[in-house]
């Protein structure tokens, strides 16, 4: 993302689907990469302490099966991604980084008393607008993908923008004497896009498990079981279970969880009776340095020492 873009060079590297919109829009593909590489972070950040730990969204674009074939971890993944290329762009509009954009629309709504719409908000409408096209066709791609896959692919990308959409609040700055904030202005902004992930995680346990079936006129998406309760525009939903993972299984995209590190007085996903799949686990003693003993010295650095402590770590077998 800190390289200029070149037509010939990175756009022919994407999707087909992708590959006319890269080159139309170049200065937005710095903002697209960074939003990769935050989805990846925060993916592994967010299911760190399971067993499905999204350690293979690392190998993108080359998924495996575990992100390739209508999952609810793909649905995780699609949503998140489609978040972040929205957010990014958002922001890089009102960052002044984008030529074709800048600060969103002030709001319609009158201020809050005594305060007042000013600053340069994310442009939201700009961001899901070319997010949703670029993400969209990658949602499409995809050699032997089914007309259900997609539908799922594109329905939870909707839902990670509409999580997005939601999130949009009004931000504010103080201003008068000495601090006293007689007046304030205020504009429309996102959080961090960790509050999105964490939105879309709680979403990720309650998917709904579907089926890409003709009803009335077209195909729609509705629940597999008849008693589900209906598929709406915030719900994540997968076609297919997923694995244990316990175990290594290539074909499914299962890593296992062999030497992966466990909480042995965790009760949640992370204890090893959970993590190791009953397979019991090995407990080693390692030696680390860290500081202590930190003192203040005038003016102005903090002094510390160096010291030793052992740390039991427990590791599934």
């Amino acid at each position: 993302s800190g390289v200029s873009w070149n037509e010939s060079q990175h756009c022919r590297l994407l999707v087909p689907e992708q590959l006319q919109l890269c080159r139309r829009h170049l200065e937005v593909m710095p903002s697209i990469v960074r939003a990769a590489r935050r989805t990846q972070e925060l993916c592994q950040q967010s299911f760190a302490d399971m067993r499905w730990n999204c350690s293979s969204i690392q190998r993108a674009p080359s998924f495996g099966p575990d992100l390739l074939t209508g999952t609810r971890e793909a649905a995780f993944v699609h949503a998140l991604a489609a978040a972040a290329v929205a957010q990014g762009i958002a922001r890089s509009c009102a960052s002044g980084e984008l030529p074709l954009c800048s600060c969103g629309p002030g709001p319609s709504e009158p201020p809050a008393p005594g305060s007042r719409w000013g600053g340069c908000g994310d442009n939201l409408s700009h961001g899901l607008q070319l997010g949703a096209a670029f993400t969209d066709g990658s949602a499409r791609a995809g050699t032997g993908a089914t007309p259900g896959l997609r539908a799922v692919n594109r329905h939870n990308g909707a839902v990670g923008r509409a999580v997005l959409s939601d999130s949009l609040d009004t931000r504010c700055k103080c201003h008068g004497v000495s601090g006293s904030c007689s007046v304030k202005t205020c504009w429309k902004g996102l959080p961090d896009l960790g509050e999105i992930a964490s939105d879309l995680k709680s979403r990720y346990l309650a998917a709904l498990k579907v089926t890409h079936r003709l009803m009335g006129p077209r195909k729609q998406l509705i629940p597999k079981e008849g008693d589900a309760r209906p598929v709406t525009e915030m719900d994540l939903v997968y076609l297919i279970n997923s694995p244990d993972y316990c175990t290594p299984n290539p074909q499914l995209g299962s890593l296992g969880t062999q030497d992966r590190l466990c909480n042995r007085s965790s009760v949640g996903s992370d204890s090893c009776d959970l993590l190791c799949c009953g397979r019991g686990y090995n407990t080693y003693t390692e030696e680390v340095q860290e500081r202590c003993h930190c003192r203040y010295r005038w003016c102005c650095s903090v002094v510390c020492r160096r010291c030793r402590r052992s740390l039991e770590r427990h590791v599934c077998k």
